[in-house]
């Protein structure tokens, strides 16, 4: 008989055992409890259900009742029976390679789609980036008023670089940064005291390290409790800090930042577009809806509105005050109706968000509660007002109105929305702060006609505030999670090396009052590692993957569980749970072996023995040695069939089976998530197209380019049908009969100006002519003017932007 060597995972359940982790109670008969409650982040309900997401922590059976056992199981008092030693291998079970049936290749599905989710909205944060940075440039760029170099900057922006694949050629270095990254998402403390000391100019890098890398798969539990845990810390630094309750939360400071850019991950778009795109989409289609309730904007429109329909003066005075403007019958007049208008609309949207309350992922509620919480601790005194403006601050300031003001960049709506919705999306965010937060009305008092509104509506907002805090906390959770990646040792993290390097050296420089202790591990591997390598240019910066792990590991030594930890578990105790744990993979490898009743143990162990799969056959020699121990140990027993482990083997197939249909629903709610997030990029990549456009026309017409003449490009042809397929033809008027003989030439005689010409296959001259200036297209895209009529053929106006900037500008 072949000596039992124990599993990884056993070696990580002894640990669990040593820190107080209970067996799990089986009770006197070994069955077990299922208590499934798979509830992750992608799921229909949002994954939510008033606990922590996970993949269905149970109390699986926890083997033979031994007297290390019956003390273990007291191990933590009152303690949710789900989170025990036995239910690692359940957990475990769950996302086993080693079996290659259709729950795993669901899940393979699964994790593809996961990851391409978070590689995704990782892409989007660093466009994003960028275009905030070219948004505060461009306009000195367009006044001309741009020296070179920094025309050179806001170039090298716009340049689109595939980071490819890197490597660390010092394998010491190498190690060193698997050290030190396993610390940094294994102990999030480190990353919040860090977010609470850099400056608002270093946040932007960080963030996109913590947010999109170290805790980037958005849907992986382990990470998202961890990164909840950096948020935990952070709040409470910043709650205990804070001065007065006036200053929480209010500031624009890295913490906010951190928590804004945690509400754009994938969870929170998806909630966002399923909860608030019907809406938003309905009001965007009435373009003649004038909402506006601002009196001067009100009076100037309609002075405007008079003398365009008389022809003539109006005889009012022009550049009045407000108080004028508000004092005048006519404006009363027009804002009345209005202002009931706006809170109709106001309603349904409230009530739309308020009825959403089980989608609202799981981690956007977490964080309210911990607000509630931590100003509950610090301000005892604090009414239920003051603290509902706190989560409401976060809520809708940070999370829900950003998506109403601009819907475009959440991809709520394909078209760009017109003035009118414009300004009363904007209207209606300001409605629903006021309504999350205390209104003064000092900055805008026009808004003080919609107090009403307010007044209705707070109590059963502050309700929903309230309700959103309602969820349960992840710490033990967590625990497991963190003992099931013990158990692997297979964390991996694909990093840039400007993301190492400029974590590298914030730490290095806040090192000292980050962890002053010598002996503190995070300093042990700074100081080895040194200073910081500088950042490399866009081109070079490769990804590179690097495998985490702890020298400070403590399931490295753990050879014989039994010897070690024979105080909480005995070594029968780990043999029964490998045991079952490989029965279940021969039996999801030959899933009619459980069909046949009753279950023989030895007849699948014996199937395994002599399969052709060499992998089977090396599982089933080994469980059959491991079956006869248990029986001369006196932990199953032969004669009864070993009737409990096979009962506790075929309730863990039947959650598996249940699992697998979850998982199906999980990857057609994830699949939803992506193509958000694709659209978003699509978006993205359209701004900077317009944003190299603007570029190219102001460097040329500043005699500032890199070429001192225009070069001549010969006429580019397009078909109708390619335009068509490109989506820059909208709408044609040409007949359907004669479009495969229609084409189009397009030319740039100089810098900025095109000629269009719409011509006929074998006429010598074009049907049509049509002299463009790029200036012309920026200005219509500018002011949301969305298509330009060209007499046989309309086109988009974004689309043609780009492909004569595709087909001109390029340098």
């Amino acid at each position: 008989m072949s000596k039992y060597e124990p599993s990884g995972l056993a070696r990580a359940a002894y640990v669990a055992a040593s820190n107080g982790l209970a067996l799990g109670n089986n009770g006197s008969g070994g069955s077990s409890n299922y208590s499934s409650s798979y509830n992750s982040y992608g799921n229909p309900n949002g994954g939510t259900g008033g606990g922590p997401p996970s993949a269905g922590y149970a109390a699986y059976g926890g083997g033979p009742k031994s007297a290390a056992a019956s003390e273990a199981s007291g191990g933590r008092k009152g303690r949710d029976s789900r989170y025990s030693v036995a239910a690692l291998w359940s957990m475990a079970a769950e996302n086993d390679v080693e079996v290659d049936d259709e729950l795993t290749k669901a899940q393979r599905k699964l994790r593809e789609i996961k990851l391409k989710i978070s590689s995704q909205s990782k892409r989007n944060f660093v466009l994003e980036r960028d275009v905030r940075y070219l948004d505060s440039r461009i306009a000195l760029l367009i006044q001309n008023r741009m020296a070179l170099s920094e025309q050179q900057e806001v170039a090298s922006r716009l340049e689109e670089v595939e980071t490819g694949e890197g490597y660390i050629r010092d394998d010491r270095r190498r190690q060193l940064y698997a050290n030190l990254f396993y610390l940094l998402q294994s102990e999030p403390r480190h990353v919040a005291g860090l977010a609470r000391i850099v400056s608002l100019s270093e946040i932007d890098p960080l963030l996109q390290t913590v947010m999109f890398t170290l805790f980037g798969n958005q849907y992986e539990t382990r990470e998202e409790y961890l990164l909840l845990s950096m948020f935990q810390n952070v709040l409470a630094a910043d709650f205990e800090s804070a001065t007065d309750f006036g200053s929480l939360m209010r500031a624009n400071t890295p913490v906010s930042r951190m928590m804004t850019t945690y509400t754009r991950r994938g969870p929170g778009q998806s909630y966002l577009k399923n909860v608030l795109s019907e809406r938003v989409n309905k009001l965007i289609e009435l373009q003649d809806l004038d909402l506006e309730i601002n009196p001067l904007k009100v009076y100037e429109q309609m002075v405007k509105d008079i003398e365009d329909t008389t022809g003539s003066s109006s005889g009012l005075p022009r550049s009045v005050t407000p108080d004028v403007a508000t004092a005048n019958a006519d404006v009363q007049a027009i804002i009345a109706p209005r202002v009931k208008t706006l809170m109709e609309i106001g309603t349904l949207f409230l009530q739309t968000i308020m009825t959403s309350l089980e989608q609202v992922p799981y981690g956007i509620r977490w964080i309210c509660k911990q607000i509630r919480s931590l100003t509950k601790r610090k301000y005892p005194q604090a009414t239920e007002y003051q603290i509902c403006s706190l989560i409401g601050g976060f809520f809708m300031l940070r999370f829900v109105n950003p998506a109403i003001v601009t819907p475009q960049a959440y991809m709520l709506i394909e078209a760009t929305a017109q003035k009118n919705p414009r300004r009363t999306l904007t209207l209606l965010a300001k409605l629903l702060q006021n309504l999350a937060n205390k209104p003064s009305y000092a900055k805008e008092p026009y808004m003080a006609v919609l107090a009403p509104f307010i007044d209705r509506h707070k109590p059963q907002f502050n309700k929903f505030l309230n309700d959103l805090c309602e969820v349960g906390d992840f710490s033990e959770a967590l625990e497991m999670e963190q003992y099931i990646a013990l158990s692997k040792k297979e964390i991996e993290l694909n990093i840039t090396l400007n993301e190492i390097h400029n974590t590298q050296g914030l730490l290095v420089q806040h090192m000292d009052i980050l962890c002053p202790d010598e002996e503190s591990h995070l300093r042990i591997l700074l100081s080895e590692l040194g200073q910081a390598p500088a950042q490399v240019p866009r081109a070079d910066n490769k990804t590179v993957s690097l495998q985490l792990f702890s020298r400070w590991d403590q399931t490295t030594n753990i050879n014989s569980p039994s010897a070690a930890g024979a105080d909480k578990l005995t070594h029968g105790d780990f043999l029964y749970m490998d045991t079952k744990a490989i029965f279940v993979q021969i039996l999801r490898i030959a899933p009619g072996l459980a069909a046949q009743r009753p279950v023989a143990l030895v007849k699948v162990a014996e199937f395994a023995c002599t399969s052709r799969d060499p992998t089977l056959v090396r599982k089933g020699l080994k469980v059959r040695d491991m079956l006869m121990e248990l029986e001369t140990l006196g932990l199953v027993q032969a004669s009864d069939g070993h009737k409990h482990m096979v009962e506790e083997i075929l309730q863990e197939l039947t959650h598996l089976g249940n699992l697998k249909e979850n998982v199906n629903t999980e990857i057609t709610s994830l699949e939803a998530v992506y193509k958000t997030i694709q659209d978003h990029n699509d978006y993205l990549r359209s701004q900077l197209e317009s944003y190299k456009a603007y570029l190219y026309n102001v460097r040329n017409q500043s005699g500032l380019s890199t070429k001192t003449t225009h070069k001549m490009v010969a006429p580019i042809k397009f078909t109708h049908q390619k335009l068509e397929q490109e989506g820059l033809i909208v709408e044609s008027n040409i007949p359907e009969n004669r479009r495969a003989n229609i084409f189009f030439s397009i030319s740039s005689p100089n810098p900025g100006a095109y000629l269009i010409a719409l011509c006929f296959k074998g006429r010598e001259k074009p049907i049509l002519e049509m002299d463009l200036k790029l200036d012309d297209l920026l200005e219509k895209q500018q002011l949301g003017v969305e298509t330009l009529d060209v007499e046989y053929v309309t086109l988009s106006v974004s689309r043609t932007i780009t492909l004569l900037n595709k087909s001109f500008n390029k340098k």
